[in-house]
């Protein structure tokens, strides 16, 4: 489908979706965001609801200004995925070995390593950059420093909610690697912290919704929330890059004598803010659950835990701001899916998935998304299909 345009008070609201299937809540808080005074666009994709602060799903340009709370508390939280060489005829029928050496290679929920990762050790990781990366947590705000060890024992850990790492198997029997994480303890008290920073500053205090406070440009407060927000965003794909080369160490383990190959690793990030120029003028573009999806460019829609995934090429869509959606999208909160489902029905819905099946993630349930297919369907126009995967094993917080 193209967009359908809902009038808005500075700018329209371009939806990737029928507007009267998006709960009240969410449209409310798009309704609240064409309010901004620096706004110069809002675009809204197919897998959209309701979000802590700014609605999920959505892709905000403003022109110099940004509003922390549209990132996320996640900053940089994104995909990766990476196809190998084995194909479904390599994999044993029980999968639950494999999941177990994945659970013991990658700590999950509020795990740590026991060491920080040496990345130079790992399989084919990118280390240039490594050095001067971890030299810029000096310059970021005083609030977090303390947390310079756990950040460091972070990284290369999972998390928990919707955070998971699969084995996944494409319509031509390849199989793939994916998982799905971001920036962490350390992301999330750098996006609190600047938050309420910009929640104290005068040009906020007239805000329809305080949620959106900015930082705007050429002040002390941005200089300091950029730098913060980029470093966070670099510790999010550094994150998934360490994850995923334990992960193909792991494979490459299990499988040594199918001697396993990987193609280039695709990464995306979905929780961000990208500097990008539309229509002559330069723009702070913030994508919450939303990925880029520039002409040409790979990204990682993925389903739920009992659902497929795909691997897609942006089409070049100026109309979302080069933008497509970041999953399914929950269709009932988590606190709605534990009421309305148990374990054994999470157990019925991941049938043939080797995965946890407990009621401690039971708000993860393929129920409590929407269909995949449908959220694919809705932006033909943003995206194209390259491959669809389905999980085989589902590693979960």
């Amino acid at each position: 489908m193209s967009y359908v345009e809902v009038p808005g008070a500075k700018v329209p609201i371009r939806m990737w979706t029928d507007p009267s299937t998006v709960d009240d809540g969410a449209m409310q808080q798009l309704r609240n965001t064409a309010t901004l005074p620096w706004i110069k666009g809002l675009a809204v994709m197919p897998d959209v609801h309701f979000g802590k602060g700014a609605t999920v799903g959505s892709v905000i340009a403003m022109q110099g200004a940004v509003c922390p709370a549209a990132v996320g508390v996640d900053i940089g939280c994104g995909m990766s995925a990476v196809k190998s060489s084995l194909t479904a005829n390599d994999l044993p029928g029980d999968l639950s070995r494999l999941r177990s050496k994945i659970e013991q290679a990658i700590p999950v929920g509020r795990g740590l390593h026991r060491e920080a990762v040496d990345p130079g050790r790992l399989y084919r990781f990118p280390t240039a950059g490594w050095d001067d990366f971890w030299s810029r947590f000096d310059g970021v705000a005083d609030a977090v420093k303390f947390r310079r060890e756990r950040a460091a024992l972070q990284m290369g850990t999972l998390g928990a909610g919707n955070h998971f790492v699969e084995l996944c198997v494409d319509t031509s029997d390849s199989v793939w690697l994916m998982l799905h994480s971001g920036s962490r303890n350390i992301g999330k008290e750098l996006a609190e912290f600047h938050i309420g920073e910009a929640q104290k500053l005068p040009h906020n205090q007239g805000l329809i919704d305080r949620d959106l406070a900015v930082f705007v440009a050429d002040t002390p407060q941005m200089a300091a929330y950029r730098h913060d927000l980029f470093w966070a965003q670099e510790y999010a794909k550094y994150n998934r890059a360490i994850m995923m080369a334990l992960f193909q160490e792991v494979v490459r383990r299990e499988f040594r004598k199918a001697r396993v190959t990987f193609d280039q690793v695709i990464s995306c990030h979905h929780n961000y803010v990208a500097e990008e120029q539309y229509e002559g003028m330069d723009m702070l573009v913030t994508r919450k659950g939303a990925i880029r999806a520039g002409s040409g460019e790979f990204g990682i829609i993925p389903g739920s835990m009992g659902t497929g995934s795909y691997i897609v090429k942006g089409l070049g869509n100026a109309a979302s701001f080069n933008s497509a959606s970041h999953g399914a999208g929950r269709k009932m909160s988590r606190s709605a899916a534990k009421k309305r489902f148990t374990a054994r029905d999470l157990e019925e819905q991941t049938r043939g998935v080797e995965c946890r099946k407990d009621s401690g993630v039971v708000d993860e349930i393929p129920g409590a998304y929407k269909p995949i297919e449908k959220v694919i369907e809705q932006q033909r126009d943003l995206v194209e299909v390259v491959a669809k995967l389905k999980q085989v094993v589902c590693v979960k917080g």
